[in-house]
């Protein structure tokens, strides 16, 4: 391999974004986005002319907020928050001249989230509250103004979802089957439920309704019924009719850009390898070739002024930062904003892969690798010789990795690793077929497609197949001790972040709210109500397999994960620690579900990238300060990570 380039640091990639997720006001006569304020990422506000007159108008000094939105009063945003990773959300109004914030959800123990607006009431907001009963969300309109609140529907019926109209009222009720489907129902005149349609189970990750047209008569829906693949169709809800206005054979309808006021689909996007817009409506065509003549990466219409003549774009490219421009519409003008990292501008970028890889029983998988600068000659997809390789396993498992800028590949690329993410079986937006493909294939086939991935890099030459290591989170996580246990020698080390290690006790403790989707787990995991499915689930567990462990293991947890609890991690540390097999664990007391505050995410990366170049003989930045701040416990391993004692020091 040539001169490797220079390291890029691990906050360019891991601290916080300069200016994220941008939005217009309704409006169109503010600009919003989360940037941080002390650190800490808020919500600032500008003039759309003005975009340096941004102002916080949001004062989080903990977490930082991860989700906002305009309503239609252009005065407030809502926003939602939780505390210390526990996923008890609370929906905020904050006034943007005032700033002063409004909790509207003031309850203890309760995960709220916001469900509907309408330009018909722009002083409310519906939110979905489950203070009454855990395991189920009531529909309310609240009041944005004064937090006062007024019961829509009571979800008495076990439903996971309810969908309401334009004129906030419930109108469609998603309630799991025992098979592991959905019945959908609709709400009567009567106030009673009755059934309108059924998706099975072989549907019910790529069948559901998103929402009702400005008319309240038309639903649209991604439809896999009867097809491999969701369309999106439109549903007469008084005659019943259904009309299909988009489909792709190779991938499920994903994306779409909507008119403002009615609510029409105007385009509707497909995601195989790379995203792919379908345009339904003429009067945009114009401004989509505009925008993709643009050509800087894969595109999404972020937010759209209600006369319809601004618009936020955003660009998504594999080797550099994300990048914000305002469309003037009239003028046909794209005025460029700014990227969310312009630290990113210049670095050693390596760029993105992609290809399909057929499984030993003939899916197609598609994979993204990527590999360290300066490893091929220009323009090769293939390195000089075989590299130290990392297989990245997305969580989900019902996600999907995707083309574009991703921080860990960039990372590890620039430490030396060919960097391979894999759209194995289970993962969505790929056709139904392929999502069911995963059905009670944990530890099974779904591992399969890794290890055939693995194959397939080692026989392109872009792995050495003697150093080849696993890392995931959550599905990823599970993957990983899978890895470690089920295939000891395969991988030569493995990084599980909030992975569960026992599916019985994952099923058994899952947050109220998810009640509801358990017989949707039952089908597709296990099933953990009758002795033979614990006994299948047992056998699908790496916990039961932990003598297999031979090959040096790293494990972070948040403490109060509401998902996979701290004892999925807790657990087969013991058993590891009983049998004197050496393992790293990290626990973070103040994080559940993966790492929100940069601060503990610079400390979990700072000693992954240590134990991976311990592993794999990488490169990697020395600890140095990237523990100040950061609440990591190192609760076994120490001796493990090169530097760990001293960053513990500082």
């Amino acid at each position: 391999m040539s001169k490797q380039p220079e390291l890029i640091p691990r906050r360019t990639l891991y601290g916080n974004p300069e200016r994220t997720d941008v939005q217009l006001s309704d409006d169109g006569a503010h600009i919003s986005y989360l940037a941080p304020m002390d650190g800490v990422m808020n919500v600032w506000v500008a003039p759309a002319g003005s975009v340096e007159d941004a102002r916080p108008v949001t004062h989080d000094t903990d977490r930082g907020i991860r989700l906002y939105l305009w309503t239609y009063d252009p005065a407030h945003l809502l926003y939602v928050q939780d505390r210390a990773g526990d996923e008890d959300w609370h929906v905020y109004a904050v006034n943007i001249d005032s700033g002063e914030a409004r909790d509207l959800t003031p309850y203890e123990g309760v995960s709220a989230f916001p469900s509907g607006l309408s330009r018909r009431f722009p002083d409310e907001v519906l939110i979905g509250i489950n203070h009454r009963d855990p395991q189920c969300h009531d529909l309310y309109r609240v009041n944005i103004h004064t937090g006062e609140s007024q019961l829509v529907t009571e979800n008495d019926i076990g439903a996971a979802a309810i969908l309401a109209d334009r004129e906030f009222r419930a109108r469609l009720a998603r309630v799991p089957t025992p098979d592991g489907g959905s019945n959908i129902l609709a709400l009567a005149d009567s106030g009673e439920w009755t059934s309108t349609m059924t998706v099975g189970p072989e549907d019910d990750l790529t069948t559901f309704a998103l929402y009702f047209e400005e008319d309240g008569r038309t639903l649209y829906m991604f439809d896999s019924r009867g097809r491999d693949t969701s369309a999106l169709v439109a549903v007469d809800t008084e005659t019943g009719e259904t009309t299909e206005l988009a489909s792709d054979s190779r991938a499920d309808a994903s994306g779409l850009i909507v008119q403002p006021v009615t609510g029409r689909p105007q385009a509707v996007s497909f995601e195989h390898d790379r995203v792919a817009w379908n345009v339904l409506d003429d009067s945009i065509a114009s401004d989509l070739e505009r925008i993709t003549a643009k050509n800087a990466g894969d595109f999404q219409v972020l937010s759209r002024s209600v006369d319809d003549s601004r618009w936020i774009v955003c660009y998504r490219k594999d080797a550099g930062p994300e990048t914000y421009y305002l469309y003037e519409r009239d003028s046909a003008n794209m005025v460029y904003l700014f990227s969310d990292r312009p630290s990113l501008e210049g670095a050693p970028l390596a760029q993105m892969h992609t290809t399909a890889v057929s499984s030993r029983d003939g899916l197609d998988l598609i994979v993204y690798y990527t590999l360290p600068v300066g490893s091929a000659s220009e323009d090769a997809d293939r390195p000089a010789e075989p590299l130290p390789a990392v297989l990245l396993v997305h969580g989900g498992p019902w996600a999907r990795d995707s083309w574009g800028f991703n921080p860990l590949h960039q990372l590890l690329a620039n430490r030396g690793y060919a960097v391979i993410s894999v759209n194995f079986r289970g993962s969505t937006g790929l056709g139904k077929q392929f999502v069911n493909a995963g059905n009670r294939e944990w530890a099974g086939a779904m591992h399969d497609d890794l290890i055939d991935v693995v194959e397939w890099a080692v026989d392109q030459g872009i792995a050495d197949r003697d150093r080849v290591a696993i890392v995931g989170g959550s599905y990823g996580g599970y993957a990983t001790l899978v890895g470690l246990t089920f295939t000891p020698e395969v991988f030569v080390c493995g990084v599980d972040i909030v992975g569960p290690s026992n599916l019985n006790t994952l099923l058994d403790t899952v947050p109220p709210y998810w009640t509801p989707m358990l017989n949707m787990f039952r089908a597709r995991v296990g099933d953990n109500s009758t002795e033979e499915g614990k006994r299948f689930l047992a056998e699908r567990s790496p916990l039961s397999r932990v003598d297999e462990i031979v090959r040096p293991l790293l494990i972070a947890q948040g403490a109060n994960d509401p998902r996979v609890k701290q004892s999925e991690s807790d657990q087969i540390v013991d058993a590891m620690r009983e049998r004197g097999i050496p393992v790293a664990y990290l626990l973070y007391p103040d994080e559940g579900h993966g790492f929100a505050r940069p601060e503990n995410n610079l400390s979990f990366m700072a000693v992954a990238e240590a134990f991976l170049a311990r592993c794999l003989g990488g490169r990697y930045e020395p600890i140095g300060d990237d523990f100040e701040g950061s609440s990591v416990r190192v609760l076994a391993g120490k001796e493990e990570v090169p530097g760990l004692t001293d960053g513990l020091a500082q």
